[in-house]
């Protein structure tokens, strides 16, 4: 199968697939916005296909999110006897979100006060208006308790007269489930024996089903980056250029200069590390969807980076509800100083201090309603901003999303890197021979659980 792929070449590989995807979608998208997006326009039937074929992939991805977290959390847990440190992994683990999450925002702040974004925009106020929803510090607390055993909330919305009733999953519940039912399956002993057994089967019938959908990426890349391209443009990015200027830069120094100093200095190869995660990164970058990414970003950790299945499993879908250095921290510190300038709002010391703590620690506190928009708002209201300065900059949030999640993707596969590293676990075999080809890796890790 390996020879297989080196007679394919390049063009066979699944990361030129997706950037072929992308460039096919920048060209339709472009198109459907040249003949027009809006109902009754040429362009409006090309906009509905990018957008439709880029939603029902990012749903095929969610859908595997609730079986995949459960069977791979319980059996990691079921593992964890071949893991003498876990406790030690747990809190490295927090340690590190906390510490990443703590230079992102510092990054965003300095960035902010140099760039003056506030000050340099020539947005209007009757953009601002108040978000549909918003953060809370008690969020955390009814996040972390089930609602029900599978971790589903129901939400209902009326709009033109009609109430619409959705279902969503919440990650942090259904890890948390996932946890009491893995320790109560080890603490039952000979009993849940079949039951783990079970688990594993379904891990497997998962994984293969993931894989299947993960092939049709590229199709989706089509659809996601088209619909964004045609139905968002670069238009807005004129009257609020300082302010993308500054979320871009923030994220490219924590993506290129943070990140690769924090892998040198625990004796890895930043280039080895960028080739296993580039798959998470693209599809994170064109889906803004890190819950939606989430089967890829474990996938290449394990695969690719070479962290041990039992440590992925938990760190993996914990940092995609908790761990968002574009999201929670360099954004929100922007924003907020942002709104500010905007209102003629001094900040000062202690404001920073507290744009610095919700960074850290609120991207915990909002897990349960993740979202720049939500993490925005529980900064903005700790601060004592208008919420309507939200609206100022809701015209390119899909455009600055999109960076923000390749980062937010990279450093869920990032800090289980480290922890592994300093831990003694991680198979540096594997992550030297990191190549970039999602298919080649997965290959490779099957041949090795052979």
């Amino acid at each position: 199968m390996a020879q297989a792929r080196r007679r394919g070449g390049v063009l066979a590989s699944f990361g030129f697939q997706v950037m072929a995807g992308m460039a096919v979608g920048l060209g339709l998208g472009l198109l459907a916005r040249h003949l027009g997006v809006e109902e009754g326009q040429a362009g409006h039937g090309l906009s509905q296909g990018l957008s439709l074929a880029g939603a029902m992939f990012v749903q095929l991805l969610k859908v595997l999110v609730p079986p995949l977290v459960f069977t791979a959390i319980v059996a990691s847990i079921a593992n964890l006897r071949e893991l003498q440190n876990a406790a030690a992994l747990v809190w490295r683990t927090l340690f590190w979100f906390a510490v990443t999450a703590l230079i992102a925002v510092s990054i965003g702040i300095g960035l902010g006060l140099l760039l003056q974004p506030g000050v340099n925009t020539s947005v209007a106020a009757t953009a601002a208006q108040t978000p549909h929803t918003a953060g809370s510090w008690l969020d955390f607390l009814t996040g972390l308790v089930p609602s029900n055993v599978l971790g589903i909330a129901a939400s209902t919305s009326v709009a033109d007269g009609a109430a619409a009733t959705t279902l969503s999953f919440n990650v942090l519940q259904i890890v948390v489930i996932s946890l009491v039912t893995g320790i109560a399956a080890l603490k039952s002993g000979a009993a849940a024996e079949p039951f783990l057994a079970f688990n594993a089967s379904a891990l497997a019938v998962v994984r293969k089903i993931l894989w299947w959908v993960i092939r049709l990426t590229p199709i989706g890349t089509i659809g996601l980056f088209g619909n964004a391209v045609g139905r968002y443009g670069w238009d807005a990015l004129a009257q609020l250029g300082a302010f993308a200027l500054a979320v871009y830069l923030g994220l490219a120094l924590v993506l290129l200069v943070v990140y690769p100093s924090l892998l040198l200095a625990n004796g890895l190869n930043p280039v080895r590390f960028f080739a296993g995660v580039w798959p998470a990164m693209q599809l994170g970058f064109v889906s803004r969807s890190s819950i939606g990414t989430l089967p890829v970003t474990q996938t290449v950790t394990e695969s690719a980076l070479g962290v041990p299945r039992a440590y992925a499993a938990f760190a993996v879908p914990l940092g995609s509800t908790t761990k968002m250095d574009g999201c929670a921290a360099i954004y929100p510190a922007v924003a907020a100083i942002f709104v500010a300038q905007f209102y003629g709002v001094p900040l000062h010391l202690t404001d920073y201090l507290l744009i610095v703590f919700v960074s850290v620690i609120g991207s915990a506190a909002t897990a349960g309603l993740t979202g720049a928009v939500v993490m925005l708002t529980l900064t903005l209201s700790t601060l004592g901003l208008p919420l309507e300065g939200v609206g100022l900059l809701l015209a390119i949030d899909p455009i600055l999303d999109m960076g923000r999640t390749a980062v937010n993707v990279t450093g869920q596969a990032l800090v289980p890197t480290l922890v592994a590293k300093q831990e003694g676990i991680l198979d540096k075999a594997v992550y030297d021979a990191a190549s970039g080809d999602l298919e080649a890796e997965m290959a490779s890790a099957s041949e090795r659980a052979a």
